[in-house]
This record gives C-alpha cells, sequence and structure tokens, in this order.
C-alpha cells in the first residue's frame, strides 16, 4: 500500500440523527477504486438501502476527493453522490471553487453524511472535530450568497475553508434545489440541495489545515510543469477567455441552440446574450476554483440605482455559463441581457438548478399558450421573453402558492403528467436536459446517463464531429460504444478528480506519469480498464434501483424539431439504449 492512498483513505462518517462523527480507514476502496466516484458509489452502495426513500434519513450524502486533488492543476472537483429527489435513482453532481481542497486538507478522502437532524443545523469540520451547531437564525435566509457571508463572518480562521449551503428551495424541498460552494459554484444536478434540506442541514463547513508530504518532490515536479504549462494552453483558452458561454454562437450557427422549449435551434436574439457580448458590455471579473490556472468562472455585473436615492447604486455580480444562458435565455426567448442576468440572479439566490428551472418555464409557457393551464394556475403572464414575470415565476416555484407551483417544484414530467403536454415536457428519466440539441447520439448519452449533464459522455462533441465531416450516422452499436467508451474513461478523471475542462490535457500517459510521482504502480491500460468497471458499477447500482432503459420515455419534441443531423429517430434512439442496456447487462453478468 504506498503511502499516498494511506493519507487519503480517511473517511468521516456524520450522523446528523444522532450528532455524532467518527473516522474509518477504507484503503479497500480506495486502494481499488483510486477516490472520486469510484469510492463514491461503493460507499453510496453500503450506505443507502434499497428502497430508500430520498427525502428520507436514510438517504446519504457522499463527498469524494481524489489523489489528485491539492496537487496538481485542475485537479478541483468533489464528486457528490446521493439518491436523486427528482427521479429516484442514484445519483451523481459535481462541485468546484474550495470544496476539494479543503477537504483533503481537513485529511480525508470521502464525507459520509447519514441521517437527518431533527432541528436545522449546520455542521463545521475542523482538524480532527466535527461541530453540530444551531442554524435557527439561518433557516429561511432567501439568498444563500447572504448564509455563505453570515458563515465567513462567523468562522474566521486560516486554511482552506469550504461552506457548501442550500437556500430556500433546499429548506422547502423543491427536487430540483442545488448545494452551492463559495457563492458561484455548485452542485447544480439532480436536487443534493433537497437532500440537504430534508435532512435540516443547512451548510457543511470544512476546514482544512493539515498537509502531506510528496514521496517524490523531482518527480512531481517535473510532471506539474509539463501540467501547468499544458492547462495554460490552447485546449483550455476559450474557457478562460469567454467560458462556456463561447458555444452560444456556434450553436446557434449549427442549428442545435435550444430555442422557446427546443421547438427551434436557432433563436434570433443568439448574439445579444453570447459569451462575446456578455464580455464586451457585462464582464466584471474572472474567479478560478483552488489549483486551476484557468479561472472559468465569468461574473457580470448589474448596476442598479436605489429607488428612493438619486445617483446612489448597488452593483451586483451574476455568475454566467452556457447552461443558464440557454435554459434562461433563448429557451425563453430572452435576448435582454440585463433581463437575463437578472433571471440567473433570482435562481442563484433561491437555489435551484437553472437547466431544470428554465425547461419548467418554458413548459408552463407553452403549456399557457396552448390553453392547456390558464393565468389562473401561473398567477402572471407567461410569455417568451417576457423576464421580469420569470423572476415571478421563480419566486413562486419556491413559495408554493398554490397546486400548480407545487407541482413545477417536482419537475416539468410531474408537472405535465398532471396538467397535460407531456409532448412538451422536456426530460429523460423526469431529468430536464443540458443546452444542446447536436443530434441523435446527444440526446442516446441523455437517455441513459447518470448526471444528465453534458459532461456526462460528451456526446454533443461526437454529434458536432458527424457535421464537420460529413460522415454518416454511426450504427446505433456503434454510436453505443462510442458513447460507453468515452465515458468509461471519464470515469477515471472523475476519480482522480479532475475538472472534466482539462480532459484533453490529462490523457492516459500524463495520468500515468501523475500518479507514478505520488507512488502509485499503475499503467495506462490498468486505468482504462479500471474506468471500465466504475461505469459499469454505476450502471449495476441504477439498475438494482429499478432503472429500465427500454422504459426511458422520449418527449416527441425532441424527434420533431431538426438537429444540424437531421430529425432524430425514434427507432435510432431505441436500438441505442437497447444495445447499452445489452452491453452493460452482458459485461456486469462478466464481472459476477
Amino acid at each position: 500500500m504506498v503511502d499516498w492512498v494511506k493519507s487519503l483513505s480517511r473517511v468521516l462518517y456524520i450522523d446528523l440523527s444522532r450528532k455524532l462523527f467518527w473516522v474509518e480507514n477504507r484503503e479497500d476502496l480506495f486502494s481499488k477504486w483510486l477516490g472520486g466516484i469510484g469510492v463514491a458509489i461503493q460507499l453510496y452502495r453500503e450506505e443507502v438501502p434499497k428502497g430508500a426513500d430520498p427525502l428520507g434519513p436514510e438517504n446519504t450524502a457522499i463527498f469524494a476527493v481524489g489523489p489528485l486533488t491539492g496537487v496538481y492543476p485542475m485537479a478541483s472537483k468533489v464528486v457528490a453522490v446521493f439518491k436523486s429527489p427528482l427521479n429516484g435513482f442514484v445519483a451523481e453532481s459535481h462541485g468546484g471553487g474550495r470544496a476539494a481542497t479543503a477537504i483533503r486538507f481537513a485529511g480525508y478522502g470521502a464525507i459520509v453524511i447519514k441521517g437527518a437532524s431533527d432541528m436545522p443545523i449546520y455542521v463545521v469540520v475542523d482538524e480532527e472535530k466535527v461541530r453540530f451547531r444551531d442554524a435557527g437564525a439561518l433557516w429561511g435566509m432567501r439568498s444563500s450568497e447572504t448564509v455563505g457571508r453570515v458563515l465567513r463572518e462567523a468562522l474566521p480562521g486560516a486554511g482552506y475553508r469550504t461552506i457548501m449551503r442550500i437556500g430556500r428551495a433546499g429548506e422547502r424541498l423543491i427536487r430540483y434545489a442545488t448545494l452551492t460552494a463559495e457563492t458561484y459554484r455548485h452542485f447544480g444536478r439532480m436536487g443534493l440541495g433537497a437532500v440537504f434540506g430534508s435532512k435540516k442541514l443547512k451548510a457543511l463547513v470544512v476546514i482544512g489545515k493539515k498537509g502531506f508530504k510528496l514521496p517524490d518532490i523531482k518527480a512531481y515536479r517535473e510532471v506539474y510543469r509539463e501540467l501547468y504549462e499544458l492547462t495554460r494552453g490552447p485546449s483550455t483558452r476559450k474557457y478562460h477567455d469567454l467560458g462556456t458561454a463561447a458555444n452560444v454562437v456556434p450553436l446557434d450557427k449549427l442549428g442545435a441552440l435550444p430555442t422557446r422549449n427546443f421547438s427551434s435551434g436557432r433563436f434570433e436574439g443568439a448574439r445579444e446574450i453570447s459569451g462575446e457580448k456578455l464580455a464586451e458590455e457585462n464582464l466584471a471579473r474572472r474567479l478560478a476554483c483552488t489549483a486551476c490556472p484557468v479561472a472559468c468562472i465569468h461574473l457580470a455585473a448589474i448596476r442598479e440605482e436605489y429607488e428612493d436615492e438619486k445617483y446612489f447604486y448597488k452593483t451586483e455580480f451574476v455568475p454566467y455559463d452556457h447552461e443558464p444562458i440557454y435554459s434562461l435565455g433563448s429557451n425563453l426567448g430572452i435576448s435582454d441581457r440585463y433581463g437575463l442576468l437578472k433571471l440567473i440572479k433570482a435562481v442563484e439566490d433561491e437555489g435551484i438548478d437553472a437547466i431544470t428551472t428554465g425547461v419548467v418555464l418554458a413548459w408552463a409557457t407553452e403549456a399557457l399558450e396552448k390553453g392547456i393551464i390558464s393565468i389562473k394556475e401561473t398567477l402572471v403572464e407567461l410569455r417568451w421573453g417576457n423576464w421580469r414575470n420569470y423572476i415571478k415565476a421563480v419566486n413562486y416555484i419556491v413559495l408554493q402558492p398554490n397546486e400548480f407551483y407545487k407541482s413545477l417544484g417536482l419537475g416539468v414530467e410531474e408537472a405535465a403528467s398532471r396538467y397535460g403536454g407531456l409532448e412538451f415536457a422536456l426530460a429523460y428519466n423526469k431529468v430536464e436536459p443540458a443546452g444542446y440539441h447536436t443530434g441523435p447520439l446527444f440526446h442516446a448519452s441523455l437517455a441513459i446517463g447518470f448526471r444528465h449533464s453534458h459532461l456526462d459522455s460528451g456526446a454533443y462533441s461526437i454529434d458536432q464531429n458527424l457535421v464537420a465531416s460529413g460522415a454518416s450516422l454511426p450504427s446505433p452499436e456503434d454510436a453505443a460504444k462510442l458513447i460507453i467508451g468515452e465515458e468509461s474513461w471519464r470515469q477515471v478523471l472523475n476519480s482522480l478528480v479532475i475538472c472534466l475542462f482539462a480532459r484533453s490535457v490529462y490523457t492516459g500517459k500524463i495520468v500515468e506519469k501523475a500518479l507514478k510521482a505520488l507512488g502509485y504502480d499503475i499503467d495506462e491500460l490498468t486505468l482504462v480498464n479500471l474506468g471500465k468497471r466504475i461505469y459499469l458499477e454505476k450502471h449495476r447500482t441504477k439498475a438494482l434501483e429499478g432503472f429500465k432503459p427500454d422504459q426511458v420515455r422520449i418527449p416527441r419534441r425532441f424527434l420533431e424539431t431538426p438537429t444540424p443531423l437531421g430529425q432524430v429517430s425514434e427507432e435510432y434512439l431505441r436500438k441505442i439504449i437497447a444495445y447499452y442496456s445489452k452491453l452493460v447487462s452482458e459485461s456486469t453478468e462478466s464481472t459476477l
């Protein structure tokens, strides 16, 4: 056992029901599964019983980092695994900021949060202590940003510190509530914020002050220099310059930018809300996660005059990237940058997932347009481009003043099942889609995905490569193999844990070198095989919970609206899904 594994393998268990904590050495997991998602999925299988209520005390929130955390550039993410209250299956969400380094320098490779408190609390992890603090004064605070500021002032001190907290949406168990870290980073997808809310856990604060010894300083420095230069090179430059908002104009040109509830792939206002326009007119500053030289976090500034004070202004900073620009911009017909930023800020303040919120509001807008629902349900007139009323609707989703908004708080598929309009209620496995309408492989990846993010397998880029090359669509079998092959390697990166914006930098050879400098005797082929095993472990876990790929609903709208590769064939999608199911089933049986 290498010393590095020993230093990483301490797992902190926190029982909120009994207000107890303990530490276990889990070298058995970290030596076999590296860290990150590899370890987290095994801890989930140990801790969450079959049939567990996602909002019950038996659900568990697991945070895991990896062997590269805190030592190499862009090893800056934390993997969270939990049962999703949005669809009832095991879920994965990644967050950045300072969370990864705080956990690692606190001396842990993973944190497991069990049970549920009988009163609102926040938990502070500081060196060898875990403190359970009364959060009664924080409960009900509208803005997660305010919660962070209050806790920063209450908990001064040195070291790496992360404050992961929920807003009102998490408290009220909105199924797509987020967990916010460092104000501008999130565990955004799948409803981790609602899990925290169900546990009466307002925030998890981790303070890391420890250090650890590197086994081979010379080898480490050589690898570090190489990685540092690569992560500052052309492959990551766009993330620094424009962030993922750089995707808006290219996707619009391709006809792949979801617009007005995916009724079109082109938006007449795309340039007004593009990364280029935001950088020219609104960009105030860039931020980076710890250990990242790229600084992909882009903040826009909104300057507003106080209502009763002439010439006195307040300035708000709003994070933006491609996903909220699509979901709250083009997908709602909003081309007014100021209005878009105000809407993003409202979503940020409440602590709800921007993707799901935008898709939910787009469905409600179309349902109102078609007469399926009325103003009696929506309370305000929802019209494409009317950002002021969309802001009111965001608040209603959280406050839930009537049954309609209670339904919206459950996600678009649940709302449409109750009110109608299921054919344009856009979700796979009850999870709303990321902002790409590039072609059938991307849609297949969402149907069989785990994170329900564009980063699940990056299949949108496979579609785009097919467009660029003019190649024909692969056979369904080959399409499934492409998606699974790409996703399998990503399991390695998500176990290390690497920001996937650096996926072109962290190739097999460089990962092998990076690990060897830390004392691991592991080669590229072994890593590739490990990635396949982790992929199968994840999907086997989901299957044991009752996931049936052949029963996935494919919304008609996705099939009707053309992509750059033409209209998506349901038959083709079904064949990809069937072949994926066959591959996973056969591979799983062979490993048992």
